[in-house]
C-alpha cells in the first residue's frame, strides 16, 4: 500500500455513502419508469438510462471527495483521475440490469476500492430492498451490523449452488451443459441474475457456493471481497486467480469437490 493511500475503513466509509446515494437514484428512476438505452454484447444484454445516470453520479461523487483517484466503471470504462496514489475505484452502477428493467428485486450498486491492485474495501447495496453488504481487507464481511460467516456445509450433494449465464447464445449453451451435468451432484442450482449479490448471499450462507464464467472486474470486486472475508475461497480453475474465465466462491469443505467437478465439466471452456 502506498503511503498516501487512506486506510481501508476510510475508503469504505466513502464507498458506503456514495453507494447509498446511487442506489436511491436507481430506485427513484425505476419508480419513474426506465427504458433501454442501448445494448452491449448482444441484443439481450441491455443498458438502461439509469445505468448511465447512476454511474455518472458515482463518478462525480468520487471525484468531489477523491479527485486524484482512478475509476473503472462498467458503462464509461476508465474515468478521469490518475493512479499516483495507487487508489482505483471499481463500480457497477446496476448489477442485474435485466432484473432492474423488469422490476425484479435482485439488483445492486457495487462499489469497491482497490489500492495498488488489491481490493481493500467494498459495498454491495440492493437497489430495491436496501440490504447492504460491506467488507474491508482483513476486517471481515458484514450486513446490518452482523459479521458474516460462510456456509458450514461439507457435502457437495447437499449444497445449494448459485450461478449465472452470459448473454452470448453459444456461451449460454455451454453453460447450460455444465449445469445439466452438475445438478445431479448438488442439492439444487439457483440462477438469480446479479453476480455481486450471489457472492454476498454465499458470504452469509444463504447459498452454499457460487461459480460463474464471464465476470468482469466490476462484477467481482466488491462481492468477491465480501465473500473472501466471510471465509469463502475465491479463485479460478486450476490455480488461476478469479476472473473472466471462471470465478468459484466456496467454503473450504466444498471448494475441492466443486472445483474438481467444474474442472471435469470444462466450466471455464467454451466461447
Amino acid at each position: 500500500m502506498t503511503r498516501s493511500a487512506p486506510a481501508p475503513a476510510e475508503l469504505l466509509t466513502i464507498a458506503i455513502d456514495v453507494a447509498r446515494q446511487a442506489a436511491a437514484t436507481a430506485h427513484r428512476m425505476r419508480a419513474e419508469g426506465v427504458s433501454v438505452a442501448a445494448t452491449k454484447s448482444t441484443v439481450t444484454d441491455v443498458v438502461t438510462a439509469a445505468d448511465r445516470a447512476v454511474e455518472r453520479q458515482v463518478l462525480d461523487a468520487l471525484h468531489r471527495v477523491r479527485p486524484d483517484d482512478a475509476v473503472l466503471g462498467e458503462e464509461y470504462g476508465a474515468g478521469a483521475g490518475g493512479t499516483a496514489n495507487g487508489v482505483r475505484w471499481i463500480v457497477d452502477p446496476i448489477d442485474g440490469t435485466v432484473n432492474y428493467l423488469y422490476g425484479l428485486p435482485y439488483c445492486a450498486v457495487s462499489l469497491a476500492a482497490e489500492v495498488d491492485g488489491e481490493v481493500v474495501a467494498g459495498v454491495v447495496r440492493n437497489v430495491f430492498t436496501g440490504e447492504e453488504w460491506t467488507a474491508t481487507a482483513g476486517g471481515g464481511a458484514w450486513r446490518d451490523g452482523r459479521r458474516l460467516n460462510c456456509s458450514t456445509e461439507v457435502e457437495l450433494g447437499q449444497a445449494l449452488i448459485a450461478t449465472g449465464f452470459g448473454y452470448d447464445p453459444a456461451r449460454r449453451s455451454h453453460q447450460a451443459r455444465v449445469v445439466a451435468e452438475l445438478i445431479p451432484h448438488v442439492r439444487d442450482i439457483r440462477r438469480l441474475g446479479a453476480a455481486a449479490l450471489d457472492l454476498c448471499l454465499a458470504a452469509e450462507g444463504r447459498v452454499d457456493a457460487y461459480y460463474e464464467k464471464g465476470l468482469a472486474a466490476w462484477d467481482l470486486a466488491a462481492g468477491g471481497l465480501v465473500a473472501a472475508e466471510a471465509g469463502l475461497r475465491v479463485s479460478g480453475l486450476r490455480g488461476l486467480p478469479p476472473g473472466p474465465d471462471l470465478v468459484i466462491a466456496a467454503p473450504p469443505a466444498l471448494y475441492a469437490p466443486l472445483h474438481d467437478r467444474l474442472a471435469d465439466l470444462d466450466a471455464s471452456g467454451g466461447p
